[in-house]
C-alpha cells in the first residue's frame, strides 16, 4: 500500500444520485483521527445542501470499516469537551441527513466507528464482521450518540450489557439484536450494497425525508402528536410533490418517476 492511499482520509464520490463516502485510513483500520472528523463534517454538510443526492452510503476502505477514534497519538490539543462538541455536531450532522443513509460494513466496526454505522439509516454487514462498544476497556464512556442509539435499538438491558461489557460481537448477533439490517455473504457486500441505494435512489426524496424524520422524532412524542406530525407530511405530498406523479403513473400501468420538486405552479 503507498502512502498515496492514505493521503486524504475521507473520500466522497458521487453516481446516480448514490453519494459513497469511505473513511480511507486503512493502515490503522480507519481509525478517525483530526483529518476524518473534518472529512465527515465536509462531506455530511455537501450533501445536506445538494438536492441531487438521494442516498448516502458510509464504508470503509482497505476490509474494515471503523475502529473508533486515533487514539494512538495521545491526547489531542484544545479542552476535550471543545472537542467532544465538535464531533457531537457531526453526529447530529449525519442524523439529520434528509435523504437515506447506509452503512456498508466490513472488518470491524467498534467503538464511535460502530456508533457511526448505527447513525445511519440501515446496516448492511459481511458475515464475518465484528462490533463492540470498545469505550470501556479504554477507560472512556459511550460517545457519537451511543448512549441514545442503543436503547433504542436494543432495549435497556442490552445496551448496558453492550456498553458495561465492551464484548465483541458478530454480525449475526447484531441483526438477531436489531443492530445490523442485512448479513450478507463475504464478497457479496458490495454488489448488495449497490443494488439497496439503487432501490432506494429510486424512491420519492421528499416522501422518503418525511417518513425518515417521522421514525427519528416520534418516539418520543405521544400519539396525538405524531398524527398531527404524519398529516402535515402527508399533505405536502398529496398537494405538491411526487404523490400526483405516482397516482398517473398506477392509473396508467407503468412506474414512477419520483423528482421530489415541488408541483404546485
Amino acid at each position: 500500500m503507498t502512502e498515496s492511499t492514505t493521503e486524504n482520509p475521507v473520500l466522497v464520490e458521487t453516481a446516480d444520485g448514490i453519494r459513497t463516502v469511505t473513511l480511507n485510513r486503512p493502515r490503522r483500520k480507519n481509525a478517525l483521527n483530526a483529518g476524518s472528523w473534518d472529512g465527515l463534517q465536509a462531506a455530511f454538510a455537501d450533501a445536506a445542501n445538494d438536492p441531487s443526492v438521494r442516498v448516502l452510503v458510509l464504508t470503509g476502505a482497505g476490509g474494515d470499516f471503523c475502529a473508533g477514534a486515533d487514539l494512538s497519538g495521545g491526547p489531542a490539543g484544545g479542552h476535550p469537551l471543545s472537542r467532544m462538541h465538535r464531533i457531537n455536531e457531526i453526529a447530529m450532522a449525519l442524523h439529520s441527513l434528509p435523504m437515506p443513509t447506509v452503512a456498508k460494513v466490513s472488518g470491524v466496526a467498534v467503538g464511535a466507528g460502530w456508533n457511526l454505522a448505527l447513525g445511519c439509516d440501515l446496516v448492511v454487514a459481511e458475515r464475518d464482521a465484528r462490533f463492540s462498544q470498545i469505550f470501556a476497556k479504554r477507560g472512556l464512556s459511550l460517545d457519537f450518540g451511543g448512549s441514545w442509539l442503543l436503547p433504542k435499538i436494543v432495549g435497556l438491558q442490552q445496551a448496558k450489557r453492550l456498553a458495561l461489557l465492551a464484548e465483541i460481537i458478530g454480525a449475526e448477533e447484531a441483526e438477531r439484536l436489531g443492530l445490523v439490517t442485512y448479513v450478507v455473504e463475504p464478497g457479496t457486500i458490495d454488489a448488495f450494497t449497490a443494488d439497496l441505494a439503487k432501490t432506494l435512489a429510486a424512491g420519492a426524496p421528499m416522501a422518503l425525508a418525511q417518513s425518515k424524520r417521522m421514525l427519528n422524532e416520534n418516539t418520543d412524542k405521544t400519539l396525538r402528536e405524531a398524527l398531527e406530525s404524519e398529516a402535515r407530511a402527508q399533505t405536502i405530498n398529496f398537494a405538491g410533490t411526487d404523490a400526483p406523479a405516482a397516482f398517473e403513473a398506477f392509473m396508467a400501468k407503468r412506474d414512477p418517476v419520483f423528482t421530489g420538486e415541488w408541483a404546485v405552479k
